[in-house]
């Protein structure tokens, strides 16, 4: 929601830690600074095998052009910064067409191919392709005969390459145009892993009681359905080989021609094969590679170390990773016989299916994606899954909430889509209320508590925590608050300080000597050597031969801009990283006590044990459900002897990258030590930090 005045944008936004709208005044250019301080440009930009792939490849493209003694013009849609349209040019082509539709990034572009010395053969033009024109009054005074795009994610085609290049070919380029790249292969293989099955389905969760084991079972509804539709996209290379069974060879499923009509109607392909072990069928893992040439000889591959070539020289990179499908139901299989693996996609969208004979045979096609239809996969994401299935973390509520839970306790549960309550009500607790800010959360819950025989046992409340009334709680005093504390409209680590808002906002509905669990929370940072994710906001200076310090200096001045100044938030089980420091207690928050009024300020400085480049501080909070029993969002355990770092899967850490540092190597003579001020402000629920490299030690030599 934004209202536009004279220079200024005003921004509507909820505040994810104090729960209220606020409005913002943000300078006009506010929302594109975001865009790039978020966006993949330095990790396109390091990609070292992706660039030089596109160069390799053009330069054959325009080769084969010349050779048919044509001139070389070339289309280049999602130029960015201009950089394969300068490659074209250096390998020859007469002329190049660079599209591109986000406006700061195409003023860019022009700048940067300026500086190149390259303006004379390179018209960077600010549309969407499917809106430039041709003619002698159009954007192209022709049909271009060389096709050069970058309009791949993760699942390739999920930023809308199929219907571009179906209307580049239909009224852009030449029939039978040269395309670089020139085809691209979709791979396929079928697991089973209980670790990935466990990001998509609620799996029973078990309850150790005085009066035996309860089994918190899931709704028949979300036993069938088939899922979300939306991939997830992970950094395949960081799954042990232990979380999961191969039950087929890596398989390829489709390819498409960029150098002839592209369709984007829906489409579906199978390929027949044998099973390598028995076990079920449950996840399909997916990738691509892409051909830069008509002969394949040059590829550019996505593939995870165990089905790559060469698996020594794997380019790290973050802007294309590995897909992680879920079939719509979980089937035994067994080894030797034979199924059907269907790949189905339509124009930005791929999903898989296990079927016992080709579709093509037995005329079964499913042409319609996947759509949950159980809330649960709209409303919890997939580390929320994870997090909601791990058993040792619901044991340790389960053993924290033994000690505070009373015959006659009256539990109020404060967090979203949260199986606390179920919990305390199995444990003995009187009376038990839970609070869902979503009417399709609350549907869910519901859900749930009624697959349990629970519908009459614990009271949902669909409300903002912080608008409950004495009438919600049936005039009750609540004797203990909960939260896991779990929002899902938290983004950093500290966003689920609301609970403490909430537990301010209810005070007076706490009875005398009411238990709040957690009772207190801590911030804790470590200084950081990250092997790879520095790429993504290190200044590149010289790509391929080309000065591209314009597109840095962009980059620098988004990162200035006041969000993305600070912390990102990272899983960084996906990013592996060693410590150079030991873990820090920064900050703490007494839940027992509502929110302070004034800012809660800590400095100091952290000292560096270990050699290494200072990249980062990551930070992350603890939440102290009683004296004796901690849960970490952030490290699980001490960091080993070389500093490598156990991080909780389920959850974002925030990442603080130190500009100053972000390079591959060492400095000579390198900090002792990294000086810190971190503040929180009640007023507005933010942590801000800053912090600063320092040659100084802390005995003060």
């Amino acid at each position: 929601m934004e209202l536009i005045s004279t220079m200024k944008v005003f921004c509507g936004r909820a505040n994810p830690t104090t729960g209220s709208v606020e409005w913002l005044e943000e300078d006009e250019h506010y929302d594109y600074h975001q865009e790039i301080a978020r966006s993949s440009y330095a990790d396109m930009l390091h990609d070292k095998d992706r660039n030089v792939k596109y160069y390799q490849g053009i330069r054959a493209a325009v080769s084969r052009v010349k050779e048919r003694g044509q001139k070389a013009l070339v289309l280049d849609i999602g130029t960015g910064t201009g950089l394969l349209s300068m490659m074209a040019v250096t390998a020859g082509a007469d002329f190049c067409y660079a599209i591109e539709v986000f406006k700061p990034m195409a003023d860019a572009a022009v700048k940067i191919v300026e500086k190149n010395g390259f303006s004379d053969k390179i018209k960077v033009i600010n549309k969407h392709s499917t809106e430039v024109t041709i003619g002698p009054d159009g954007d192209m005074p022709c049909r271009a005969n060389i096709l050069i795009t970058e309009l791949f994610d993760t699942e390739l085609i999920g930023e809308g390459a199929l219907p571009s290049y179906e209307h580049a070919h239909r009224h852009l380029v030449q029939e039978n145009c040269e395309a670089v790249p020139h085809r691209a292969n979709v791979y396929a293989q079928l697991v089973e892993s209980r670790r990935m099955w466990s990001w998509n389905k609620l799996f029973p969760i078990h309850v150790r009681t005085r009066h035996g084991e309860r089994v918190i079972v899931p709704p028949p509804e979300m036993e069938r359905c088939p899922g979300a539709p939306s991939v997830y996209d992970i950094q395949l290379n960081q799954v042990s080989p232990t979380d999961f069974t191969v039950l087929s060879d890596v398989l390829p499923m489709f390819s498409v021609d960029f150098s002839k009509q592209v369709s984007s109607s829906s489409a579906c392909h199978s390929r027949q094969f044998e099973l390598l072990a028995s076990g079920r069928a449950q996840v399909v893992l997916s990738w691509w590679d892409i051909e830069m040439d008509p002969e394949g000889k040059i590829r550019c591959t996505m593939a995870p170390f165990w089905a790559h070539a060469d698996p020594q020289v794997l380019q790290w990179r973050d802007h294309w990773m590995q897909c992680v499908y879920f079939l719509p139901q979980e089937e035994p299989v067994v080894q030797g016989s034979a199924l059907c693996l269907v790949a189905h996609h339509d124009d930005y969208c791929v999903w898989y299916s296990l079927q016992r004979t080709s579709p093509e045979k037995n005329g079964r096609v499913h042409p319609m994606r996947p759509v949950c239809d159980c809330q649960a996969h709209l409303l919890w994401n997939r580390p929320r899954f994870g997090e909601i299935n791990d058993q040792d973390r619901t044991d340790q509520y389960v053993q924290a909430l033994k000690t505070v839970l009373k015959p006659d306790s009256v539990c109020l549960c404060v967090s979203d889509g949260s199986l606390l309550s179920m919990l305390a009500y199995h444990l003995g607790a009187e009376q038990v209320f839970t609070v869902e800010s979503s009417a399709a959360s609350h549907r869910l819950m519901k859900k749930i508590f009624k697959a349990n025989h629970l519908e009459d046992k614990i009271k949902v409340i669909e409300k903002r925590p912080e608008l409950l009334t004495s009438a919600d709680l049936e005039g009750k005093k609540v004797s203990v608050l909960l939260g896991e504390p779990f929002f899902t409209t938290s983004l950093l680590p500290w966003h689920n300080l609301y609970f403490w808002y909430v537990r301010t906002a209810v005070d007076q509905y706490l009875g005398p000597g009411a238990v709040v669990m957690p009772q207190a929370a801590s911030l804790h940072a470590v200084v950081v050597e990250f092997r790879d994710l520095w790429r993504i906001r290190s200044p590149c200076g010289d790509c391929e031969g080309f000065d591209v310090h314009i597109m840095d200096d962009m980059i620098k001045r988004a990162l200035d801009f006041r969000e993305s100044k600070e912390a990102e938030p990272h899983p960084l089980w996906e990013y592996p990283c060693h410590s150079l420091s030991e873990p820090q207690q920064i900050l703490t928050f007494d839940f027992r006590q509502p929110v302070p009024l004034q800012p809660v300020r800590a400095e100091g400085s952290i000292k560096l044990r270990r050699p290494g480049r200072s990249h980062g501080a990551v930070l992350w909070m603890e939440y102290h459900l009683t004296p004796d029993s901690t849960v970490s969002t952030g490290l699980l355990k001490p960091a080993e002897d070389k500093g490598d770092c156990c991080w909780n899967p389920h959850c974002k850490q925030a990442v603080y990258f130190f500009s100053t540092t972000l390079g591959p190597r060492a400095p000579s003579g390198g900090p002792q030590a990294v000086s810190y001020v971190v503040e929180f402000h009640p007023d507005t629920g933010d942590v801000t930090m800053d912090f600063t490299l320092s040659n100084t030690r802390d005995d003060g030599h």
